[in-house]
């Protein structure tokens, strides 16, 4: 979650914290390693289980937000609610069995984690995955350690895992506070904070120019399944990672990004991919050898008419984005066509674009320092951090650039509340007459749009 938030607050910005960052990463790092070392030793002294009633003030504030969405905001605003509810009272309880549920809890999801992070590392192959593997055999062992009973009979389970996560947390703000003192004032952040992609400098100076209106922003994707010819329902495998039709042809689906009027980024393989099962599985592995010439088409227009039009469209106010920036990072990626169905392919092309148009957006043309810090209790955020952190370990597919550009446009469009009305409208909803009216977002971008277009 802190690399995009970062990441929304831009170079400049950050680098005028960087002291404060510094500072508060050292704090966080070596609270979390004084909360580990006082489970260790079965000292407990330090008053951990008040950590609980802040999970809970988070779970409220989740609940208050809530009743000014709808759909799915609504939904995961509530599951998170409720997940980090029960978190909150095993804290709290602090009894042998709530430690036991929660070691037992944790303990499966970093397995499972780890498992999937070593995994992806030895099969994909990606720039830097013998430091993924490691990362990911220190988290299976961290795993292990809190499902076992040693030393403290999952008494100090609740220490372990909060001193754990601080103490990581701490390290990487750490890590960042040093790695964006060695950058200029011209580097972006995406290319630190991913694997091998473009490390674009820009050295132009930004201009205020008038923009044209019907300047805009627009990701379009094809997602897997609508693309496939009558394919098999693989609810989570369709939506993440490839279809399959009946026979056994394989879809992976297509992203793209249209800067309207004169910018289109759309990357292919010059020469089809076979989609065979077979062939598939040996080319989904992110070494040199599975590079091959790619191809950029021109426009939507093309696109659309040689093929279909895209099922979701996620437009983004042009106006608080460095389009110029953006347009020039992409004349830089061009002179590059390889393509890499894993480590170079269109989802990834289109997420490089995408950040590099919203680096800094939080703090663009008066968007207040309050609605910087609203943005950290916004799900979305946590969302786009989770999204962004598996396709790291694995790889850019449609499914993951669709769910990470609605989630970034999910925190760059806040809704327009306050608590007093947050209170009122909780407390209106048990009357079943009242359905008050949805209120405008506070947010610049009211001129976006989220939508799925449904084709014949």
């Amino acid at each position: 979650m802190i690399r995009v938030l970062l990441l929304l607050l831009g170079t400049r910005a950050i680098r005028r914290y960087r002291p404060a960052l510094f500072a508060f990463g050292a704090l966080v790092s070596l609270t979390g390693v004084a909360i580990f070392i006082d489970a260790a030793t079965e000292g407990f002294h330090l008053p951990i289980h008040q950590f609980g009633y802040l999970v809970l003030l988070d779970a409220a504030v989740m609940v208050l937000l809530a009743f000014n969405t709808s759909g799915t905001q609504r939904r995961l605003m509530y599951a998170r609610s409720a997940l980090l509810t029960v978190f909150g009272l095993l804290i709290i309880n602090g009894r042998h069995a709530s430690s036991l549920l929660l070691a037992i809890a944790l303990g499966l999801a970093l397995l499972a984690d780890s498992c999937l992070r070593i995994a992806s590392a030895i099969v994909l192959r990606f720039p830097f995955w013998k430091r993924y593997l490691s990362l990911g055999v220190a988290q299976l062992l961290f795993a292990l350690f809190l499902l076992e009973p040693y030393p403290t009979h999952y008494a100090g389970t609740t220490h372990y895992g909060i001193g754990a996560w601080l103490a990581v947390s701490g390290l990487v703000v750490l890590h960042l506070a040093i790695a964006i003192g060695r950058l200029s004032d011209s580097a972006l952040l995406p290319a630190l904070f991913s694997r091998g992609w473009l490390p674009f400098v820009d050295r132009s100076a930004p201009t205020a120019r008038a923009r044209s209106p019907a300047e805009r922003l627009i990701v379009h994707v094809w997602t897997a399944y609508d693309t496939a010819n009558q394919p098999l329902n693989r609810p989570i495998l369709d939506r993440y990672i490839a279809a399959v039709d009946a026979n056994g042809v394989i879809s992976t689906g297509h992203a793209a990004l249209e800067i309207v009027p004169d910018v289109y980024v759309s990357h292919y393989p010059d020469v089809e991919i076979d989609r065979n099962p077979e062939e598939f599985a040996r080319l989904f592995r992110a070494t040199a050898e599975n590079d091959v010439p790619g191809r950029f088409l021109p426009s939507y227009a093309v696109e659309s008419a040689n093929w279909c039009e895209s099922v979701w469209k996620i437009t983004f106010d042009a106006s608080y984005a460095e389009i110029d920036r953006a347009r020039r990072f992409w004349q830089e990626y061009k002179k590059d066509n390889t393509y890499n169905l894993t480590r170079r392919n269109c989802s990834s092309t289109v997420v490089q674009v995408l950040e590099v148009a919203l680096e800094g957006s939080l703090l663009r043309r008066g968007y207040g320092t309050g609605n910087v810090l609203r943005s950290l209790f916004s799900p979305e955020l946590w969302v786009a951090a989770q999204l962004r952190r598996r396709a790291e370990t694995m790889a850019w597919t449609p499914g993951l650039a669709l769910d990470y550009a609605r989630a970034l446009f999910g925190v760059l469009h806040p809704p327009r509340v306050a608590w007093w009305t947050l209170a009122r409208r909780a407390l209106a909803t048990r009357h079943k007459a009242c359905h008050p009216p949805t209120l405008a977002p506070r947010s610049p971008f009211a001129s976006g749009s989220v939508r799925r277009v449904d084709h014949p």
